[in-house]
């Protein structure tokens, strides 16, 4: 028999190779459909599930040599495949899982999971009768209804996960909230997953005690082997970028063992891959280098096998009769309307906009996960006296599967008003309210100050912060990587790793110890551009996540002796063009060392002694609104000082604070629009932080720019960092003639002033711009 025969038949030397070659041909074909689909909007598992069923019995399997080679020996190592992409895949989704999100949004999620799950379990009671008698079932009822249970009320999380992420909107609200309903969703698909094993194996009650006390012991055992080891890795890897690769294949040989282990008992390893993922220790080398490898890994090799798969196990040509096409139909209906009807009514309950509602329940539809292990137990269990059962409901999953997804991918387009970037001025945010920033830095030079920064804005304990740091790397050649963040082998030869030198391995010390120290998790993200284009990937970026602020470094840098020495003109040039095309506030650090070990060190008693620097209009109100957020960090000592024009006593806050509310707005009532904005914000601020001691009010009168430049002077040494805005309120008399030591337009008047060689300052300066879709004088930049 020669070489050719034995590729058809399956036989090339062993099946393992025979696989190798099947799942090559599939991952081949799924990225031929997603160059002809990402076009169309498509995501990337339409078109994975869609190359599984073009190479499936549905399609060119009906051919005899293509139906030998995909099915003859090799087939019985699809479910193991299948079973190893499970837990590789399910790991990182708990890796990649915002927890705080979900503990934080558990009722939300929970109510969402319920509505959809328990409408779809009671269609699937109502039909199961019907359903076992037109398929002439001869096995157990109650094991068809429970199949029926877990097809209609599963949402694969998997496929959730990737639609949101491919179609740009897993960080909104929406997205965030769908994934957490679909991780619960699958989480009750899983238990009754277990039901159904554990009834087929009809083990008595002391056996489910047992196991199920095991079952416990090995999922908190490796939780907290992980841990153990993820810490000691930390320390052994002090000086490196990455672990290494036989590292990394010690801590997934723990959790592949794991996993076997509990299936071996007889349950569904789903949930302990997700709980051992998610609880896995995220600060430091280990997570971060299991996240970037398994990352490239799950998203270019397994997640296509695995959603192929799917479509590969489905054989829609056996809806070749009316019988199977009303079981079909009528399941598939049930499985559309269970979801709808209950997402819509939890949404309903909750008060969630109706055209959010709609895309959650549309979401909520997605399957091809939990459902195939309990068609495979429904067969193994012989429900039926055939396999026409199996076929007909794994091609409900297809088809649902291929309905859903280009119905999605429209809807996100069509709801972008909802989905797309919507900033919120942190000068209308409440200080309360989750804050995602995004730091960017040339290297380690101003990472302290950054993550003192981000450490100081994360406020009180109980507030969310979502903070990115990306490292922006230059590009001399025209050609551009974009990594999130070094997806390359260490021992790789490749140039992309020595972009950034030794850099990264400072950064990554510094966002260590600030996640040990603060529990805090700084995402990392790696842009290596041109200074030409490099701004548009910051833009961009910050509008994938949602940031409501970009913090930029200054293009100078502190010397031994306390002067401001320049650096490259590509970062001023960067810095420019960021903050006219950005769509968030945009602020510029400018680093003299603030001492940020003392805002995020749990133990410290210091305070940092904080300005903010308030003249007026929309930008000082957004460095108001951020000031909020510092001045509730319990190691800070945050004073706002307003400048008025001598001329405008009366317009005092604190005169206007001592009469009653009607005579403050009264007082405000004939001013401008901009004028009228500030004493309502400071108004506002001062009742609630000021009253309650918790910052401090200075009003300082000055005349002109002269006096306004002499008072900056007598504070020089008082604060550890000012903020302040680009832009006071129009051509103010109190900045006029402070222009005679403007350098850097891109810090407006008073920070350019700060931050003046010229001006013996020994704080830092945070200049915020807030966005504004026309800025006058931006072309001056």
């Amino acid at each position: 028999m020669d070489d050719t025969d034995c590729l058809v038949k399956g036989d090339l030397f062993n099946p393992i190779l025979a696989v190798g070659a099947q799942i090559a041909c599939l991952l081949v074909i799924s990225h031929f459909f997603l160059l002809l689909l990402r076009p169309l909007g498509q995501p990337a598992p339409v078109a994975q599930i869609l190359a599984g069923f073009v190479l499936g019995p549905s399609c060119l399997s009906h051919i005899e040599n293509v139906k030998a080679f995909f099915f003859t020996n090799a087939a019985d190592y699809y479910e193991t495949m299948a079973l190893y992409a499970r837990i590789i895949i399910m790991f990182l989704i708990g890796l990649q899982i915002d927890f705080p999100y979900l503990m934080r949004n558990i009722r939300v999620a929970g109510v969402i999971a319920c509505g959809s799950s328990l409408t779809c379990t009671i269609f699937a009671i109502v039909v199961t009768s019907f359903i076992y008698q037109e398929m002439g079932g001869h096995g157990s009822a109650f094991t068809m209804g429970l199949i029926l249970v877990v097809i209609l009320s599963n949402t694969a999380s998997p496929y959730v996960i990737r639609f949101a992420h491919d179609l740009r909107f897993a960080s909104t609200d929406v997205g965030r909230l769908a994934i957490s309903s679909s991780l619960i969703s699958d989480s009750y698909a899983v238990v009754l997953l277990i039901i159904l094993q554990r009834h087929n194996q009809k083990y008595d009650f002391a056996n489910w005690f047992v196991v199920g006390l095991l079952y416990l012991f090995i999922v908190v055992a490796v939780i907290y082997v992980n841990k153990y080891i993820a810490n000691w890795l930390n320390r052994r890897n002090r000086n490196q970028k990455y672990l290494k690769n036989t590292e990394i294949f010690i801590l997934l040989a723990i959790l592949f063992v794991a996993a076997t282990s509990v299936e071996t008992m007889g349950f569904s390893s789903i949930i302990v891959c997700f709980l051992i993922g998610a609880l896995f220790p995220r600060g430091g080398k280990t997570g971060r280098t299991l996240l970037i490898k398994l990352s490239y890994v799950v998203h270019n090799f397994i997640l296509p096998m695995y959603f192929g798969y799917s479509g590969f196990k489905a054989d829609v040509t056996l809806i070749n009769s009316f019988r199977n096409f009303i079981v079909v139909a009528l399941v598939l209906l049930l499985c559309i309307g269970g979801k709808v009807t209950g997402t819509l009514a939890a949404c309903f309950y909750l008060k969630i906009p109706l055209n959010e509602g709609v895309l959650l329940s549309f979401l909520m539809n997605l399957k091809g996960h939990i459902d195939l292990l309990a068609l495979t137990v429904g067969v193994e269990s012989k429900v039926t006296s055939s396999q026409i059962f199996y076929n007909l409901m794994m091609a409900v999953v297809l088809i649902n599967s291929l309905i859903w997804g280009p119905v999605i991918a429209f809807m996100v387009r069509r709801e972008s008003d909802i989905l797309g970037y919507k900033h919120i001025a942190l000068e209308f945010q409440y200080p309360e309210s989750e804050l995602k920033l995004l730091a960017c830095v040339h290297g380690p030079r101003p990472v302290a100050t950054m993550i003192g920064l981000v450490a100081a804005c994360k406020g009180p304990v109980n507030v969310a912060i979502t903070p990115y740091l990306m490292h922006l790397i230059e590009l001399p050649e025209k050609t551009k990587t974009n990594l999130l963040y070094h997806q390359k082998e260490e021992d790789e030869l490749s140039d992309d790793d020595n972009y950034g030198g030794n850099d990264v391995v400072e950064i990554n010390e510094a966002v260590d110890i600030f996640a040990v120290e603060t529990g805090v998790i700084i995402h990392q993200v790696k842009i290596v551009s041109p200074f030409a284009s490099m701004f548009a990937d910051v833009c961009e970026f910050a509008e994938i996540t949602r940031a409501s602020i970009i913090i930029l470094p200054f293009h100078k840098h502190q010397r031994i002796d306390g002067k401001l020495e320049s650096g490259k003109e590509g970062i001023r040039t960067t810095n420019q063009k960021v903050l006219r095309h950005a769509k968030c506030s945009v602020a510029i650090l400018v680093d003299r060392g603030l001492t940020a070990g003392t805002m995020h060190t749990s133990d410290s008693g210091s305070l940092q002694h904080i300005a903010m620097l308030f003249f007026g209009g929309p930008d000082d109100r957004e460095a108001l609104g951020l000031s909020k957020r510092l001045g509730m960090h319990h190691h800070i000592n945050l004073t706002v000082i307003r400048f008025l024009h001598a001329s405008e006593q009366k317009e005092s806050l604190k005169a206007n604070t001592a009469q009653g509310e009607e005579d403050v707005l009264m007082a405000i009532s004939d001013h401008d629009p901009d004028n009228e904005a500030d004493n309502i914000a400071l108004t506002d601020f001062f009742n609630r932080f000021v009253t309650s001691g918790q910052v401090g009010y200075i009003e300082k009168l000055v005349e002109n720019g002269g006096e306004t430049a002499s008072a900056l002077r007598d504070m020089a040494d008082m604060y550890a960092m000012f903020i302040v805005g680009k832009r006071s309120r129009g051509h103010s008399t109190l900045t006029t003639g402070m222009s005679d030591w403007e350098e850097c337009p891109e810090l407006g008047k008073v920070g350019d002033f700060l931050a003046s060689s010229d001006f013996d300052l020994s704080g830092s300066v945070l200049v915020i711009q807030q966005h504004r879709h026309s800025r006058p004088g931006d072309d001056d930049q």
